[in-house]
């Protein structure tokens, strides 16, 4: 079997008149989609008009959990109790759920974002009701989480389908976790280095650090932000990288099909 890649993108994050990202557009480019469910971002109408893209370009559908923090785009920490997150997350679920009924799909993934993503990387407590969130309501359902991380300890650990997911616009840190956006150099901007950094990480295992130096990582989905700077361009210039290598792209849903 060839090598295989999953190109997932952050999707349906607008609100109301208000529109954030090309997803029209990149949605043609990508082969799975993590959807706002209303907390950080997104509303039922455009829910329901991402569901109704994903389907038609058969892109794998996710639900994008977030904390309920539109203002702050879901990028604030916020002090939660364990109960209080599962219910944000199997609310959001629930939701996004919905809306794949009516369309007749499935839901593919669960992705946490922003702070919430964050935090699970080194907080097991939140790992750990994330992990359990998806176990109660949609255990066929895989999760996406950075390697070496408490997530993914915590999915390991309690048996949950994981996919390792990789950042193409992102700068690491040593310890594989991502650099905080608030520091220079920390989301990348150049095609060339995206698809450069993304290569590298598919096909020799190494993620590139913002000081320079080399980690091991391992990449089954790469992920592509439909808000950054020169995104389509992005994503244009990474799909055909990957495409003149050889590696397939598909999601991660259709793998063992």
């Amino acid at each position: 079997m060839g090598l295989k890649i999953d190109l997932n993108c952050d999707m349906g994050e607008g609100f109301g008149p208000y529109k954030l990202g090309m997803d029209e557009e990149i949605i043609k480019l990508v082969s799975s989609a993590n959807i706002a469910c209303g907390f950080h971002a997104g509303d039922p109408n455009i829910m329901d008009q991402t569901v109704a893209m994903a389907k038609e370009n058969n892109v794998g559908i996710g639900v994008h959990v977030g904390f309920p923090d539109r203002l702050g785009f879901g990028r604030r920490d916020i002090d939660v109790s364990r109960e209080d997150l599962m219910n944000y997350i199997i609310y959001q679920i629930g939701a996004l759920d919905a809306f794949c009924k009516k369309h007749k799909v499935r839901i593919q993934h669960v992705k946490a974002h922003g702070s919430m993503g964050n935090m699970s990387f080194v907080n097991r407590m939140i790992a750990d009701a994330i992990v359990d969130s998806v176990q109660l309501v949609i255990p066929e359902a895989k999760l996406y989480v950075l390697p070496g991380t408490e997530i993914h300890k915590a999915a390991e650990e309690k048996g949950l389908s994981y996919v390792l997911e990789v950042f193409a616009d992102r700068a690491y840190n040593k310890d594989a976790t991502l650099v905080s956006r608030k520091i220079p150099g920390a989301v990348i901007k150049d095609p060339k280095e995206a698809a450069e950094n993304v290569l590298r990480m598919i096909l020799d295992g190494k993620a590139k650090t913002l000081d320079g130096e080399f980690i091991d990582i391992q990449a089954d989905s790469v992920c592509v932000h439909g808000d950054t700077q020169g995104a389509l361009e992005i994503v244009h210039y990474i799909k055909k990288r990957i495409e003149e290598k050889g590696i397939k792209i598909a999601p991660v849903g259709q793998w063992h099909q």
